[in-house]
């Protein structure tokens, strides 16, 4: 279970900041509400998938009244990306409730995940039985793929 919280933190925020990267909207208005809801379908489509994928890869062989059974917990187990998610999400619907510029907002959100990503590569790295340097120096590179995506998103705009 908590392989599965730190694995769905972590993709959880990753997909969330390339989202909120790519949903900006060059020229066009912003539209923070429709955004925060395209996070949010995402979010959920992909631990749909990733729990449908794991499901069918690994359940073989039971019957199906087993399989429907272990399907719906693959399901239920994916919900750490969703709620890696919803900073991102409420975010995005303070932004639009408050009238934020894209900008600053698109920059507080990558912030934001970086951050999240750093404490998820630490908590990970505690519960591995690293000591405090390696779980920094771990968190530290689980932020920089925030990092990365922020990089990317200056560069590609």
């Amino acid at each position: 279970m908590a392989s599965s919280m730190l694995f769905g933190g972590v993709y959880g925020t990753v997909l969330s900041s390339a989202l909120l990267a790519a949903l900006q909207s060059e020229g066009a208005p912003f539209t923070p509400v429709y955004d925060a809801l395209w996070v949010l379908v995402t979010a959920v489509t992909a631990a749909l998938a990733h729990g449908y994928a794991h499901h069918m890869a690994t359940h073989r062989g039971h019957s199906a009244g087993h399989r429907w059974y272990a399907l719906g917990h693959r399901l239920i187990d994916e919900w750490p990306l969703v709620v890696a998610s919803l900073p991102t999400v409420v975010l995005l619907l303070a932004a639009g409730n408050w009238n934020w510029p894209e900008g600053p907002t698109t920059a507080a959100g990558l912030t934001l995940n970086a951050t999240l990503l750093f404490a998820w590569g630490m908590a990970a790295a505690l519960r591995m039985g690293y000591r405090r340097r390696g779980a920094v120096l771990i968190g530290a590179a689980d932020a920089a793929l925030g990092l990365v995506i922020a990089v990317a998103n200056a560069l590609i705009k």
